[in-house]
């Protein structure tokens, strides 16, 4: 039985780089949205390494923003946000450029420290959401 009828889709953004990876940008199933793990990796395809911290989150959060919207749903939807940084003492530069990026929505969340990530980068973001 294939995944669109067992009500699975899988949606990729063609703002965003492809998935180097047998992934892909989201799904959508059951009512909800998950996104996979998103870098600081601009839609042109530049990888942040070595941009300054804050310049890195707020990327990662504009594709998590972008993957919602092609899916149909929105940040104030969110329900999990699961968070993975290189250095504990970037959690609160984190939770600033998130505040201001997530409003009023606060989903539940983990900041994670994790000792090394894909490309060099310092952030990556996942996430859940209700759809529509």
């Amino acid at each position: 039985m294939s995944a669109q009828k067992r009500g699975i889709e899988a949606v990729n953004v063609p703002a965003l780089q492809p998935p180097r990876g047998h992934y892909s940008h989201g799904v959508c199933a059951g009512g909800f949205v998950f996104v996979s793990g998103q870098l600081p990796i601009t839609p042109e395809g530049e990888r942040l390494v070595g941009a300054p911290f804050a310049v890195q989150a707020k990327q990662a959060l504009d594709n998590v923003a972008a993957i919602l919207a092609a899916c149909g749903t929105r940040i104030d939807r969110l329900v999990q946000v699961r968070v993975y940084i290189t250095n504990v003492d970037d959690w609160g530069p984190f939770n600033e450029v998130y505040a201001a990026w997530a409003g009023d929505a606060k989903p539940a969340r983990a900041v994670v420290p994790v000792p090394a990530l894909s490309h060099g980068v310092a952030v990556e973001i996942e996430a859940t959401a209700l759809a529509g």
